[in-house]
C-alpha cells in the first residue's frame, strides 16, 4: 500500500496543523511520501492531480481525497488494528488538551505593544501550565486498583498513553513551534519546571515518525519572520 500525501509549506495558524498529519502512521510499515509545496509556485502535476484545492490531500490508488476530516476517516477505516494502531484516543479529554495554546501564543507573538506583553505572557504560560498538568496527572490505565502503591505522577509518552494518536498530531506540530518561534523572537522559553511538557516533547523528538516529517527550526524562524511583530514603544 502506498500513500502519497502533498503537504503545504509554514503559512498562518490555519494551514500549519497539517504538516505532520500523518505521522502516527510514519512508524509502521505503511509506505508513504511527505512532499512539501509552495502555494505560490504549485507544480503542474498537482494542480492536474486535486484542481482548485490546497494540501494536504492523499492519493490513494489513484483516488484523490481532499477533505482532512475523510482522509482521517479513511485512515482509521484501512490502516486499522490489529496490524495498524488506532488513531482515536480513548480518553475525550486527551482530544482537548491543549487546544487552546496557539491561540495564546498568537496573540503572544504578534503583539507590538511592549505594555501588553507581560499579560500575554502570563496567558500563554497559563495555557502551558494547564497542559503540563494534564499530562503528569495519571490515566486510568496507570492506576492499578489492587496495588498498594498510589500513581501520583503519570510516566506515560503522549497524550493518551504511551503511543501517539490523532491528538498528538494535532499538537506536537503545534507546540514545536511555539517553543521554537517563542525562544527565538520573544526570548521565551516554557519552563523547565513543567515537566509533563518536557517529557513529552522529548517523547516526540525520539520518534523517527516526528522528527523525520517536522520542519526544521531554521525554516519555522524564517517562516515567521514576517508574522512575530518587534515590540516598538
Amino acid at each position: 500500500m502506498a500513500l502519497s500525501v502533498p503537504v503545504n509549506g509554514l503559512k498562518e495558524e490555519g494551514d500549519k496543523e497539517p504538516l505532520i498529519e500523518l505521522f502516527v502512521k510514519a512508524g509502521s510499515d505503511v509506505v508513504f511520501s511527505v512532499t512539501t509545496v509552495d502555494l505560490k509556485r504549485k507544480p503542474a502535476d498537482l494542480q492536474n492531480l486535486a484542481p482548485g484545492t490546497h494540501p494536504p490531500f492523499i492519493t490513494y490508488n489513484s483516488e484523490v481525497k481532499t477533505d482532512v476530516n475523510k482522509i482521517e476517516e479513511f485512515l482509521e477505516e484501512v490502516l486499522c488494528p490489529p496490524k495498524y494502531s488506532k488513531l482515536s484516543p480513548k480518553h475525550p479529554e486527551s482530544n482537548t488538551a491543549g487546544m487552546d495554546i496557539f491561540a495564546k501564543f498568537s496573540a503572544f507573538i504578534k503583539n507590538s505593544r511592549p505594555e501588553t506583553n507581560e499579560a500575554l505572557e502570563r496567558g500563554l504560560l497559563k495555557t502551558l501550565q494547564k497542559l503540563d498538568e494534564y499530562l503528569n496527572t495519571p490515566l486510568p490505565d496507570e492506576i492499578d486498583e489492587n496495588s498498594m502503591e498510589d500513581v501520583m505522577v503519570s510516566t506515560r509518552k503522549f497524550l493518551d498513553g504511551n503511543e501517539m494518536t490523532l491528538a498528538d498530531c494535532n499538537l506536537l506540530p503545534k507546540l514545536h513551534i511555539v517553543k521554537v518561534v517563542a525562544r527565538k523572537y520573544r526570548n521565551f522559553d516554557i519552563p523547565k519546571e513543567m515537566t509533563g511538557i518536557w517529557r513529552y516533547l522529548a517523547n516526540a523528538y525520539s520518534r523517527d515518525e516526528f522528527t523525520n516529517t517536522c520542519p526544521g527550526e531554521r525554516e519555522i524562524e524564517i517562516a515567521y519572520s514576517d508574522v512575530a511583530k518587534r515590540l516598538t514603544k
